[in-house]
């Protein structure tokens, strides 16, 4: 399965959750977004889906909020803690995206996910000690959300 990997603001590619998800045998493609462009990440993930047919696409924190702006015609979408409030709040998923988050976030209220689940009928799924979610839990939570999704 080929996944569209959108990374958070301080990430870049190559880190903990994509390469999970390549050593888990997934076949990754990770563009690098720039942390100081928002329309330029937009277009980037667009460009990116349209080039590779990724079967599902993963964003973490404002990676999350670059796949909700980019609208992809994806059945799988995987949100990570995603910053949709900072850049995209009038932006909308489908129902059909699972978002996973950790209730102990200090960075990316978890309320904000709740929300995004409670207008869009997303499935959110509690997971995770941190931001960062990067803890075994949240891995194989996300394994599963990506065996689940539509």
């Amino acid at each position: 399965m080929k996944i569209l990997f959108l990374h958070g603001l301080e990430s870049k590619p190559g880190g903990p959750k994509p390469t999970f998800l390549a050593n888990y045998g997934y076949d990754i493609v990770e563009p690098a977004l720039p942390k100081d462009n928002w329309n330029a990440s937009v277009k980037i993930a667009r460009e990116t889906f349209k080039q590779e047919h990724p079967d599902a696409v993963v964003g973490s924190s404002r990676g999350a909020a670059v796949a909700i702006a980019a609208d992809l015609p994806t059945r799988k979408l995987v949100l990570i803690a995603p910053a949709w409030r900072k850049y995209c709040s009038s932006c909308t998923v489908p129902s059909t995206a699972v978002i996973l988050h950790s209730p102990y976030d200090n960075i990316i209220s978890f309320s904000d996910s709740e929300l995004l689940a409670e207008e869009s009928g997303a499935n959110l799924i509690e997971v995770g000690v941190n931001h960062r979610m990067n803890d075994e839990n949240t891995f194989q939570e996300l394994i599963q959300a990506i065996n689940k999704a539509n």
